[in-house]
């Protein structure tokens, strides 16, 4: 027998999300229940846009609550709405709500660019902080962000890296679309440059592109110093030099041109 003293089981059917009593109180108790209140209309609701308007209110006149919640249990439940379902309205609901300010987002987010770039992710599998950054316009957004919620160092570089390069890194004309993004992996020094480019693509909704660079395997230069040494080069620095210079042929190929071919147009270098 089900003792239902709050119309819980009508809602549920009717997919129907509130509080429990009165939306304030339960607020007031813990005001991460505003959060959890967006991640669980994600969840349920089937077509957005039906709230009851007395909870909206609620979540307005509380939302400065959020101010004392610490940032690693606001990242937890937003890291979750941000990959549910009708994040889009969910975060201009917030917006609306005055919620923003209080959990990190900026003043100014690029509402525009988030709907773009929620719809390039769809079935991409994105990482939260991919989906975030579209709200992010600058470099001191992604510090702001850190700052309020405690992201992890990685998600920090992730979101700092899509800031810098959404606009300047993207697909080449011609027969080599991908060209860029494998150069600028060959370029890096950098740890995990191969997954931020594969979050960069998701962002940029090149789902094509995204699949040849999680297959493509990165290469190994075919050529070393004890290679040209073996030809006569004995100044460190003169072999610096010829080893750039074979990696811009190399890179020049598409790094096709293997040990013989790279050594064969050294001599003509």
């Amino acid at each position: 027998m089900l003792y239902d003293f709050f119309n819980g089981y009508e809602d549920l059917k009717n997919r129907k999300i509130r509080f429990v009593g009165q939306a304030s109180e339960r607020i007031q108790e813990d005001y991460l229940r505003i959060l959890r209140y967006f991640r669980f209309y994600g969840r349920i609701v089937e077509k957005p846009g039906d709230h009851e308007p007395s909870t909206l209110q609620a979540i307005k006149e509380n939302a400065k609550g959020l101010a004392g919640i610490s940032g690693e249990r606001i990242w937890v439940e937003l890291k979750k709405i941000l990959l549910g379902n009708h994040v889009n309205h969910l975060v201009r609901l917030m917006y609306e709500l005055d919620v923003a300010q209080y959990i990190g987002l900026p003043l100014n987010g690029s509402l525009e660019e988030f709907d773009r770039v929620t719809k390039n992710v769809q079935n991409l599998c994105p990482k939260p902080m991919t989906v975030l950054t579209s709200l992010l316009k600058v470099k001191d957004d992604v510090i702001n962000l850190d700052l309020r919620l405690k992201i992890s160092k990685e998600e920090k570089n992730l979101g700092l890296f899509i800031v810098k390069h959404r606009q300047d890194l993207t697909k080449a004309m011609g027969p080599e679309p991908l060209k860029p993004y494998q150069d600028f992996i060959m370029d890096s020094r950098e740890a995990n440059t191969n997954s931020r480019i594969c979050e960069l693509l998701k962002y940029q909704g090149e789902e094509h592109l995204l699949r040849e660079m999680q297959q493509w395997t990165v290469p190994s230069f075919p050529v070393s110093g004890h290679d040209l040494r073996k030809m006569g080069i004995s100044s460190g620095k003169e072999i610096g030099t010829a080893l750039q210079q074979l990696r811009d042929e190399w890179k020049k190929s598409g790094y096709h041109m293997d040990k013989e071919e790279l050594l064969s147009c050294l001599k003509k270098l």
